[in-house]
């Protein structure tokens, strides 16, 4: 299999590979699916080995306001009058060689979904990946306080079984989906494993929540069976959670909403309870955070 869109820089000989994957957009909440996959890589020091040229896959404009058209176009860095950057959508693998690991950490495509498949499934022919694992996160009634709950799809009965045995429950879902969805679906057809490891993160705290970031990762190396050093993952989620905590401390009517939504959790009330019944308010708590505008520290 070849694809005109993908680019090998370094090959390396890989055995039985797994790929973790994760994309920027749809389901990167907290910066979840990202920010899992970049900590691997720089953690287990892998290196960049191919990429999938954007030119063909992403709208840069798109009729209407300043703030929709910044969601699309490339980024730029401009000083004393002189352009030092210009970034357009990554696309990029890394391989680890020691746990036959690949990585890729791209941005979801707008069109041609099929084709960025295609550059996809190529590589993992190019590297022998024989089972996928996306990694992704969507808003639900989680305290900061607490760990996500974790949701996956899969693309046979022996991946469901296996990725229920390490507490992933099996989603039941419909609606607008996911890229990873399409790609769970074109692996089935060409006989490769899949699953999807989707985090159910805090829907009232923006940016990135390293807390979620942690589990997802700590999730990830369990489905893997690897040695993972989280030392500092952990240390930063333990700051986050108190930067968090400190500014909820400044509002009592909200501490009292976060509290409820603790013994929501604790209590693993059924999974389709809704707002009203667990007497918290999201849409309150994120209105609040987001008018704070203050740094976590």
């Amino acid at each position: 299999m070849s694809s005109r869109h993908l680019q090998i820089h370094e090959r390396f000989s890989l055995e039985k590979t797994r790929m973790v994957m994760s994309f920027t957009g749809w389901m990167d909440g907290g910066e979840v699916s990202t920010g899992v996959v970049k900590y691997m890589v720089e953690t287990l020091d892998a290196r960049a080995c191919a990429t999938i040229d954007p030119e063909d896959f992403y709208i840069y404009h798109f009729p209407g306001s300043m703030e929709i058209s910044a969601l699309l176009r490339p980024t730029a860095r401009i000083e004393q009058g002189l352009v030092t950057n210009f970034e357009g959508p990554r696309n990029v693998f890394h391989a680890d060689p020691l746990n036959n690991l690949l990585f890729f950490e791209g941005r979801e495509p707008n069109m041609k979904w099929a084709e960025y498949a295609e550059a996809v499934f190529a590589a993992a022919e190019e590297f022998d990946v024989r089972a996928i694992y996306f990694v992704g996160s969507v808003s639900g009634l989680i305290p900061h306080t607490r760990n996500p709950v974790f949701w996956s799809s899969t693309t046979s009965e022996e991946m469901r079984d296996f990725v229920v045995r390490h507490s992933l429950s099996p989603t039941n879902y419909e609606g607008p989906a996911s890229f990873g969805t399409f790609l769970a679906v074109e692996a089935k057809k060409r006989g490769l494993e899949m699953a999807t490891v989707v985090a159910a993160i805090p829907s009232y705290v923006d940016g990135r929540n390293v807390r979620c970031i942690e589990a997802a990762a700590q999730k990830i190396v369990d489905l893997l069976g690897i040695h993972l050093d989280m030392d500092e993952l952990h240390s930063e989620s333990q700051a986050w959670v108190k930067g968090v905590s400190k500014l909820v401390g400044k509002r009592k009517d909200l501490a009292e909403q976060i509290r409820k939504l603790e013994e929501f959790y604790d209590n693993q009330l059924r999974s389709n309870t809704t707002q009203n019944e667990t007497g918290a308010n999201n849409d309150d708590l994120r209105s609040w955070f987001q008018r704070q505008n203050l740094k976590l520290e």
